[in-house]
């Protein structure tokens, strides 16, 4: 098999282009791209668990909190402890944090711009379509 023919290969090359192109816009606000899917799952959705926020980004429950202590650092999360569980921590965006949203959001979505322009729009389309029906759990 050719690389050209691996979909690992393709999908991690693709991967690696596009994390350092957003890496190089996130660096402009003073973050980075480890920081970026926790802050988007964040604006999706607030209130969660550090575990279902682990979860939800694919990382570690370690690699989650030294994360979340990055963001806190930088004043863009809150963490509240639960009442009925005093090891669990719900996770909130300050209003730093929120303000960050269109900007970054934007920003992301030059660098898909950027890849899918190399695509006709229909062409566009049914990519995204086949890689959602490819990531799609069984």
């Amino acid at each position: 098999m050719k690389r050209y023919e691996s979909l690992g290969y393709l999908v991690s090359h693709l991967n690696i282009e596009l994390q350092n192109e957003l890496d190089q816009q996130l660096k402009r606000y003073g973050l980075d791209i480890k920081l970026w899917p926790v802050l988007f799952a964040l604006w999706q959705e607030e209130g969660v668990t550090q575990t279902e926020l682990s979860k939800r980004c694919d990382v570690a429950n370690y690699t989650m909190t030294r994360l979340l202590d990055l963001l806190q650092v930088q004043g863009l999360i809150t963490r509240f402890q639960e009442p009925e569980n005093r090891r669990a921590f719900q996770i909130f965006l300050t209003d730093d944090g929120k303000a960050l949203e269109q900007d970054l959001i934007r920003e992301a979505e030059r660098v898909n711009e950027h890849y899918l322009s190399r695509l006709e729009t229909d062409e566009q389309k049914q990519f995204m379509a086949l890689i959602n029906k490819i990531n799609k759990p069984d």
